[in-house]
C-alpha cells in the first residue's frame, strides 16, 4: 500500500515542526526516518498511526483519506520501543489480541497467533508471561502481534534501541525477512545509521522537520547532497576545497601513502578494524583500517591520501 503525505503542517507550542511537507512511500517497501531527537520522525509516524491529526494537510493510505480516521479503523500493525505488551496475558495472549478485537473465532486466532510465534521462534514460550521473557523474546511477541493481523502499514518505532548490540543485529535480519515474506509496506523510525542502512530499501534523511535527502541506502552515502546527510548516514570526514567539502568516508582513506602529511592522535582496536585519528593541515582525519596487521602509533607521523573522486558539498 502507498502511503502519502500531502502538505502537512504541524506546530508544537506555536513553532512549526513540519510546514507543508510533502513525501510519499512506495508501496511495499522499507522505509525508514531517520534523524536525532527532535527531528519529527516519530511524529510522522504516529501521525501514519492515528495518534496525531495534523494542524493542516491530508495522510492517504492509497486512495483513502485517513487524516481524521480512528487508530482501530486504520489496519495498521505497530512495534513500540517498550514492546507494551500486556503484562497481565501469556505471549500467546498477547499476539492474539488483535485477532480477537477484531472477531476471528476463538480457533483462528489461536491457530494464526500460534503459526507466526513458530515463524518468530517462540512456539515454546506461548504460555509464558512477559516478565518471564528476555528483551529480545518481548520483542519477537511485539513483532508477532503487529504481524499476525495481517495489517496494511507496519510502524516500528526504534524497536531495537533497547537490545544489546549482538541482540540487536540478530532482531534485525529477523526483521527484514519478516518484511519481505509478508511485502508488507514498513516505516521505520531510527536515529542508528547502522540500521538504516542494513534495513532499508529508501532512507529518509531528517533536520528539524525538513528531509534533507531520500534515496538508497547505497545512494545516499556515496552521493550525499551535503555535510548533514554524510555525516548522519555514516561518519565523513568534510576536507576544506576551494570554499566547499569533500566528502571522505572513513574507509576510503588510504594511510601510509598520498601526499597529506598528519600525525596520529589516537588509535582505537576494535578487533577486525582499527581507527584513527590523525592531526593534519586541513583538520583532523579519521580512518578506518580493515584487517590491517600493522598498527600505527601514538604520535607517528604518516601520510594519507584522499581519493580525488570523493563528492563534493557545500
Amino acid at each position: 500500500m502507498r502511503i502519502r503525505f500531502e502538505r502537512v503542517t504541524q506546530r508544537y507550542d506555536g513553532q512549526p515542526l513540519f510546514t507543508d511537507l510533502d513525501l510519499e512511500i512506495p508501496s511495499g517497501q522499507f522505509f525508514t526516518l531517520l534523524g536525532p531527537s527532535g527531528c519529527g520522525k516519530t511524529t510522522l509516524l504516529r501521525m501514519l498511526a492515528g495518534f496525531v491529526v495534523p494542524d493542516s494537510g491530508r495522510v492517504w493510505f492509497g486512495d483513502r483519506d485517513v487524516t481524521a480516521l480512528p487508530v482501530h479503523k486504520r489496519g495498521v500493525g505497530m512495534v513500540f520501543q517498550d514492546y507494551a505488551l500486556f503484562p497481565d496475558r501469556s505471549a500467546l495472549a498477547n499476539v492474539m489480541y488483535g485477532l480477537d478485537a477484531r472477531g476471528v473465532p476463538a480457533a483462528e486466532a489461536r491457530k494464526r497467533a500460534l503459526a507466526i510465534l513458530e515463524r518468530v521462534g517462540l512456539r515454546d514460550f506461548a504460555d509464558r508471561s512477559p516478565a518471564t521473557l528476555s528483551g529480545g523474546q518481548r520483542q519477537r511477541v511485539a513483532m508477532a502481534r503487529a504481524l499476525v493481523i495481517d495489517p496494511q502499514l507496519l510502524l516500528l518505532d526504534e524497536p531495537l534501541a533497547a537490545l544489546d548490540v549482538k541482540l540487536r543485529v540478530e532482531l534485525r535480519a529477523m526483521v527484514r525477512e519478516l518484511q519481505l515474506e509478508s511485502k508488507v509496506t514498513t516505516v521505520f523510525v531510527t536515529h542508528d545509521q547502522e540500521e538504516a542502512l542494513a534495513l532499508s530499501d529508501i532512507v529518509a534523511v531528517m533536520d528539524r522537520g525538513r528531509i534533507v535527502q531520500m534515496g538508497a541506502p547505497t545512494e545516499i552515502y556515496a552521493r550525499p547532497v551535503n555535510g548533514y546527510a554524510a555525516d548522519f548516514l555514516g561518519s565523513a570526514n568534510l576536507v576544506p576545497t576551494n570554499g566547499k567539502y569533500r566528502v571522505v568516508r572513513r574507509e576510503d582513506v588510504e594511510i601510509g601513502a598520498g601526499d597529506l602529511k598528519g600525525v596520529v592522535e589516537h588509535v582505537e582496536f576494535r578487533g577486525a578494524v582499527v581507527g584513527y585519528r590523525i592531526r593534519t593541515a586541513v583538520g583532523p582525519i579519521h580512518v578506518d583500517v580493515w584487517g590491517s596487521k600493522r598498527i600505527y602509533r601514538r604520535g607517528e607521523e604518516v601520510m594519507l591520501r584522499i581519493p580525488a573522486d570523493a563528492p563534493i558539498v557545500e
